[in-house]
């Protein structure tokens, strides 16, 4: 390191750090102290110039500015950049930063506009739209309106003046405290016309800051126990979202962070408020984000210090390593385990993260940033700027430092580095976090630097070929399984604690005497079971593929340990788990055939939606739509109704796709409010899973007992969560036949109904009626049904249109409901089925009712004709062929028309021609009351010795029938034991 400047002579750490000894104190950033700050209250970020010095130009950050700049300042341009912009992301993420931002680009902006944040925004501008803007942006007003420092219904004299409403505070600022044009506005809370006035009144470019709005419209409004005053506010609000809209050189920003990353209780009130608003924006405005991930470095970069390194260190710097990178054995047992794709472009990774280690940030930006509580930039800043501060001071005092700050180099004896860490969010619960800072204590090293188990081991090492290039190996290995373990019982991607070949990587320097043999006896020291560490759980390796793992264990209660893998999970695993036990629940009920449409977030909703092979001839489907990326309600429905608008047939222009079988496809959607609940319950369920499988719950009883238990009640909460998530229905409707089809909805109110239930979704649909429910479909229905242009058809069209058609009702039986009623209507001589001549083809069983023959076809009852003088039929002899004689001879025969596939019948009694007829059908149906004719019972049981002997004879050939009959016990039990003999089945009731 002789020839490179080491890194705490190359950079200069910012003053303010330095003044509190590494405790940077204005991390979070104050927007009503950078406005209204006075004395020793005022920060150093009030100060545009200050702000633009320390403040990374992220390429959202200069979006977000620019849009503001042209908005305000882009004369006749105005309408090339958006209104209202709402900053939604949570905590920690950068928006109070970029709120002072937006503050002094509007109210200081020859000052920030000379900064290289400024720069950025003019270039970025002028390439919007073509020409420079002005240096003072047309001299604009500024109203901000910091809602975390508001009382509703209780102004600060001194800044509000007699303003009481958020409305009345707006106007005070907006006319600089100008009481006449106060008074002459002030009734006008919701009348946009004269709020429209009142900013035209100013003749300046305005911009407006709104910060933390739900702090005042949430519970605070709740709590001035004031109904008039939160009517006039919520009023206002509306009002001003689309006023600024509609009124040139008038830019908004809103901070409300998005409800899915806001876990602030509210009451129903607040919450309705709060959906309400969710709506406003989401209509009126464009949301955004000011920092990524990938900015993390930058960010600290700018943030900690004062100046940039110069090429040549960076360069210097990255050939350092190189040597030990490339080294084979490293190579092999190390960085390629460890998969470290920053090994690939080293040179721009350490010109990234410098004076960072690339290995440090990669684990800054992909795992502690997805943990939930963990503040991004924020905690980030704390954690790097303790440790920067730190080392630097050992970097003077001579004492051995890192080229590269890696993550086994924050020095957990330094009290503000172990506190930024253990505050930072990365572990939540205060008995976890006070039992980690005794083992950093205990088994790394102690707030002296004097012992600890890892710190001893470097100090009673025997002298080594590398002491002096690596004297602190035994700490920086424990460190970085101090820090894999905070994380929680299983880090984001990587599994549960530190892995062997991670912990090496964390003890490695830039000089090939330490080598990685080197690395192999530090480690195996360290773990050894009697001389290492005595927290430590070690999950033995499986060969090269699944090295072991080490993770610093404290003495969890259950639901402790459940706490730590509940910030461990990703969203991806939550909404996975959510998929599952969708599909699991999912039950098709009548209808044919149930279908999952699963989340690909790399697509959008439409794409996934209609590439899902949804559009199935001829059968009625369940389809369960992925929450994960459909939902309903909650102003966040948008991308799900225009998905089921393309794939139900609907869509416009190139959109309007051609979907035959849509009216049979009914899909089952989350509601956004009850997913975000299900969702939790869903991360719970899959912490215990994690929580029982974990080791030190397997090995314990108590706890195995504990989290089995806890397992089951989370199962049945996630359940009934998810039932009552999946509370909407969607279908393709046409209310009028003759009249445009369109998505209708059905909501289940009621929690013991889901849409996830195939019958719970076919009876409410039946209450549309959008479907026929058991035993609704008879013949009265189908003629019901059918109109003019349907008798000619086929069966195969009519049956098709029964699912494509959305004005006809999905049948509860499918195909056989439909042929069971064509045949009835047959049989009851009120529909006729005919071939391609016209010809009326016999029906003898539901059987024979082809619904997939494009030659049959659906036609009205033919007349009965006489067969012997082509007349209707008749009684009697037939008419002279003159036509002069009207009577008909008894016993003439009849005949319904003969084609190909017929059966000719013939009317009973005198003159029967029995060779032109084979076998006749018979159907009869019958009600009587037995008990008060003594004649019917008679008659009856004629009827029935007439069948009895018609069967004793062979004369029967097909019985088909359903017979009730009410009578004594003795006659039940005999009649009973005949039907077994026949294999039927009998249903005997008490009356």
């Amino acid at each position: 390191m002789a020839s490179v400047t080491p890194w705490w002579n190359a950079l200069k750490i910012r003053q303010e750090i330095l003044n509190a000894s590494g405790q940077i104190d204005d991390v979070q950033m104050s927007l009503f102290r950078a406005v209204h700050g006075t004395g020793a209250d005022r920060p150093p970020y009030a100060d545009a110039g200050y702000y633009g010095d320390i403040t990374h130009p992220t390429e959202r950050l200069i979006d977000l500015l620019t849009e503001i700049a042209i908005r305000i300042g882009g004369d006749q341009d105005y309408l090339k950049a958006r209104a209202v912009t709402r900053l939604d992301q949570g905590m920690g993420g950068g928006k109070s930063h970029a709120c002072i931002g937006a503050y002094h680009l509007a109210a200081h902006p020859e000052t920030l506009l000379t900064t290289e944040v400024g720069q950025r925004v003019i270039e970025r501008a002028q390439a919007r739209t073509g020409r420079k803007l002005a240096a003072d942006l047309g001299h604009p007003h500024v109203v901000v309106l910091s809602c975390d420092n508001m009382t509703p219904g209780a102004g600060v004299r001194e800044l509000d003046g007699p303003a009481i409403s958020l409305y009345e505070r707006f106007l005070w600022r907006l006319f600089s405290k100008d009481y006449a044009l106060f008074e002459r506005y002030q009734p006008f809370w919701s009348d946009k016309h004269k709020i429209a006035e009142a900013i035209t009144a100013v003749q300046r470019p305005l911009l407006i800051v709104i910060d933390e709005l739900l702090d005042y419209v949430g519970n605070g409004l709740d709590g001035s126990n004031k109904p008039d005053l939160a009517a006039q506010d919520m009023a206002f609000l509306r009002a001003l979202l689309d006023v600024v809209n509609d009124v040139p050189h008038v830019a908004m920003v809103v901070v409300m962070i998005a409800s899915d990353a806001d876990k602030t209780a509210l009451s129903p009130a607040a919450q309705g408020r709060r959906d309400d608003l969710n709506s406003l924006l989401e209509r009126n405005g464009t949301p955004a984000t000011v920092t990524e991930v990938g900015d993390f470095a930058d960010i600290l970069r700018r943030r900690l210090f004062d100046i940039e390194p110069s090429a040549d260190v960076l360069t210097g710097t990255a050939a350092l390593y190189e040597p030990v990178l490339a080294d084979k054995s490293w190579a092999k047992h190390v960085w390629e385990a460890i998969g470290a794709d920053w090994r690939r472009r080293w040179t721009e990774e350490v010109a990234a993260c410098y004076p960072f280690h690339p290995m440090l940030m990669s684990l800054a930006k992909e795992e502690w940033s997805k943990v939930t509580g963990f503040q991004r930039v924020r905690s980030t800043i704390r954690i790097f700027a303790a440790t920067v501060y730190a080392q630097q001071q050992r970097g003077i005092a001579g004492q051995w430092v890192p080229a590269l700050i890696g993550p086994g180099d924050l020095p957990l004896s330094d009290s503000a580095v172990r506190e930024a860490i253990l505050g930072s969010g990365l572990v939540e619960d205060e008995r976890t976090i006070a039992n980690y800072r005794s083992l950093a204590e205990i088994e790394v090293i102690n707030h002296t630097g004097s012992s600890g188990m890892a710190r001893r081991q470097d100090l009673e090492r025997p002298t080594t070929p590398w002491a002096n290039a690596n004297p602190q190996a035994s700490e920086r290995a424990a460190t970085f399984i101090f820090l894999a373990s905070i994380v929680g019982t299983l880090r984001p991607g990587r599994g549960r604690g530190a892995s062997a070949p991670e912990v090496k990587a964390a003890t490695s320097v830039p000089d090939l005497s330490y080598t990685i043999t080197d690395a192999d006896s530090v480690v195996d020291e360290l773990v050894n079971p009697d001389r290492g560490i005595s927290a430590l759980d070690i999950i033995p390796g499986q060969g090269n593929n699944k090295p072991a793992r080490y993770f610093l264990s404290t003495r969890l209660t259950h639901r402790m340990l459940v706490n730590n893998i509940r910030r461990t999970i990703t969203d991806a695993e939550r909404d996975q788990v959510f998929a599952e036990f969708a599909q699991k629940l999912a039950s098709n009920g009548p209808f044919r055939e149930l279908r999952f449409v699963a989340a690909d977030l790399r697509r959008n909703a439409i794409d996934v939606l209609i590439t899902s092979g949804l559009d199935i001839a001829h059968t009625t489907r369940l389809v369960v739509l992925d929450a994960a990326q459909y939902s309903l309600r909650n102003g966040m429905e948008k991308p799900t109704i225009e998905a089921l608008n393309v794939a139900m047939g609907l869509g416009d222009g190139a959109q309007q796709l051609p979907i035959q079988w849509a009216s049979s496809a009914v899909f089952a959607v989350a509601n956004t409010q009850r997913r975000g609940l299900a969702r939790g319950v869903a991360a719970e369920y899959l912490a215990r899973q994690r929580a029982l499988a974990a080791p030190e719950v397997q090995n314990d009883d108590e706890l195995k007992a504990t989290g089995t238990r806890e397992l089951t009640a989370a199962r049945a909460q996630l359940e009934k969560a998810l039932k009552r998530a999946y509370q909407h229905v969607v279908y393709l409707a046409q209310p009028d036949p003759d009249g445009e089809r369109r998505l209708d909805q059905i909501t289940f109110d009621d929690d013991n109904l889901t849409a996830l239930d195939g019958t719970s979704v076919w009876k409410g649909l039946a209450a549309k009626d959008k479907v026929f429910d058991a035993g609704q479909f008879g013949v009265k229905a189908l003629l019901h049904n059918l109109r003019d242009q349907d008798y000619g058809k086929t069966l195969s069209d009519i049956r098709a249109a029964f699912y494509s058609t959305p004005r006809l009702p999905l049948l509860y039986g499918g195909d056989s409901d439909l042929r069971q009623v064509i045949y009835d209507a047959v049989n009851e001589g009120l529909l006729s089925v005919v071939d391609g001549a016209g010809t009326e083809v016999a029906v003898t069983a539901p059987g024979q009712v082809n619904l997939t023959s494009t030659g049959l076809r659906l036609a009205r009852p033919q007349p009965v004709s006489c067969s012997s003088c082509g007349q209707p039929a008749h009684d009697g002899a037939c008419a002279p062929s003159g036509g002069g004689d009207d009577t008909v001879a008894a016993g003439t025969q009849l005949t319904q028309g003969k084609g190909e596939g017929m059966t000719t019948s013939t009317a009973s009694g005198v003159g029967t021609t029995a060779s032109a007829v084979k076998d006749r059908q018979a159907s009869f149906a019958f009600t009587s009351n037995l008990l008060a004719s003594a004649d019917s019972a008679d008659k009856f049981a004629a009827l029935f010795r007439s069948v009895y002997m018609a069967l004793d004879e062979r004369q029967i050939s097909y019985l088909q029938g359903t017979i009730q009959l009410v009578l004594q016990a003795e006659a039940a039990e005999n009649i009973q034991q005949r039907l077994q003999e026949l294999g039927i089945v009998v249903n005997l009731k008490e009356i």
